[in-house]
């Protein structure tokens, strides 16, 4: 669903997959390539959420007042809130980016962690904990990264490709 405010539309490229449940509101930019999947909330009201090229962000996930990189795995029911996260980044399931927080490109941020308001995750570390520590990533870490971002990147075609046939079999009374 797709919600203006205050004057401001969300904007989705031709190239991006965005669920039927996602919903998008305000001020919110989807790049090609991006993926937004059910359940997710884009809320773009007192600052815009931009999403980045070929970054897929998962199920039930909150960004609001969030710039997002290109080929960041935002993972399931994380929350980003006015904050922002370079390029060629995970994050967790379940973690939260806090307000004024920036994550550095090439890092991964742990499943359960709390990036705390005005911290900065340094390029190439780890952020895990709660409040989160950092540590360099390790070789194999950086490897999950570039990953994750390609399983979804073919994953959402596939999944675009599943909920047009559904909806249009479900317009048409149509089981086959």
């Amino acid at each position: 669903m797709h919600i203006p405010f205050d004057g401001s539309d969300p904007t989705v490229h031709d190239d991006a997959y965005v669920s039927e449940t996602a919903v998008l509101s305000g001020e919110v930019r989807v790049a090609p390539g991006a993926s937004v999947w059910p359940l997710v909330s884009l809320r773009g009201d007192r600052a815009p959420v931009l999403v980045g090229e070929e970054t897929n962000v998962q199920e039930f996930t909150t960004l609001h007042g969030a710039e997002i990189g290109d080929r960041v795995s935002v993972g399931h029911g994380a929350v980003v809130d006015f904050a922002t996260v370079a390029d060629d980044v995970l994050v967790g399931m379940q973690s939260s980016v806090l307000r004024g927080a920036t994550v550095e490109p090439n890092c991964l941020v742990a499943a359960n962690a709390v990036v705390p308001s005005g911290t900065t995750v340094p390029e190439g570390h780890l952020a895990y904990g709660t409040p989160a520590e950092t540590r360099p990533l390790t070789d194999d870490q950086r490897a999950q990264i570039g990953r994750v971002h390609e399983h979804y990147a073919e994953l959402s075609t596939e999944f675009a490709r599943a909920e047009a046939d559904a909806y249009r079999r479900s317009r048409d009374g149509s089981d086959e």
